[in-house]
């Protein structure tokens, strides 16, 4: 009688991995909390797995975590439809892979896609799976697999950047955007921005923020104008300029004593779209 193959150990084979799989469910997700418990509780899966067995734990995993997430979503779309004000994705703070691949504007497509058509674009287009290994994660044949992700990729196409911006450029202009912000600058301020720029500001209930976007330059001018007697009383420190989700952005410290974060969509040198999170719950992270 063969005695049974010796199990891997389950820490040294899963920790490696696990950056790559918490991208893969922040991803799906949109959320750095969520994601992180995704990815435990495929390591307290991988715990009671037949490890030997597996042949690549890679695969394996990914596999676990990305049903782990569409399962999630499920309970996730309907929180968010209760979410009071615009929901936006955690912030990820100069991610080293985020410019390439999904960036904020692109994440804020995905939440229009079902599940499944979340998933199958992600995996192949993003994280470069063959149809075979998408099909094998979500449990449906290659065909239906490669239609999944056809139309995503129809959906999202908007989303991708249509314009290369050098880094550097950006740096400069989310710089200048906090300068003139602050300062009550509003002819500076105006300057930065395209005339049918969008605000989305996310304060989840927690902090105040604008609960519907703010439309064209002359509403988020008079916005900030308002705001200039605010910081003019209260002040808001620049922490740093960085790139968040992909796009270029600042960190701030308001006058409450919590993080913030702006990321701006730049199109021909100008400002077509500003992010803001504001929700406490999730900048978390970031400190």
């Amino acid at each position: 009688m063969n005695a049974a193959a010796p199990q891997p150990d389950a820490a040294a084979s899963f920790d490696p991995l696990r950056p790559r799989l918490v991208r893969v469910a922040y991803r799906i997700l949109g959320s750095v909390a969520d994601a992180e418990d995704a990815v435990q509780e495929a390591f307290i899966r991988w715990l009671g797995a037949d490890r030997a067995a597996v042949r690549e734990p890679e695969a394996y995993l990914r596999r676990t975590v990305t049903r782990l997430c569409l399962d999630h979503l499920k309970s996730a779309r309907v929180q968010r439809e209760s979410y009071v004000g615009p929901w936006l994705p955690d912030p990820i703070v100069d991610g080293e892979d985020e410019a390439e691949d999904v960036t904020l504007p692109l994440m804020l497509a995905l939440e229009r896609l079902s599940p499944l058509e979340r998933a199958a674009f992600l995996l192949h287009d993003v994280f470069g799976l063959g149809f075979e290994e998408v099909a094998a994660t979500i449990e449906r044949d290659p065909a239906a697999c490669r239609q999944l992700a056809a139309r995503a990729r129809g959906h999202v196409r908007e989303a991708r950047p249509r314009f290369r911006l050098e880094k550097q450029r950006g740096m400069e202009i989310a710089s200048a955007f906090f300068t003139a912000s602050r300062s009550g600058d509003m002819s500076a301020l105006g300057a930065l921005l395209a005339e049918d720029v969008s605000m989305h500001a996310d304060g989840g209930g927690k902090r105040p923020a604008a609960v519907t976007p703010v439309l064209g330059a002359r509403r988020v001018l008079q916005l900030h104008k308002a705001l200039g007697a605010l910081y003019a009383r209260h002040g808001s420190q620049l922490v740093r300029t960085c790139s968040i989700n992909g796009l270029p952005g600042i960190v701030t410290l308001e006058s409450d004593g919590v993080l913030q974060t702006t990321a701006f969509e730049i199109e021909q040198g100008r400002i077509a779209a500003i992010y803001i999170m504001r929700n406490p719950d999730k900048l978390r992270h970031l400190h």
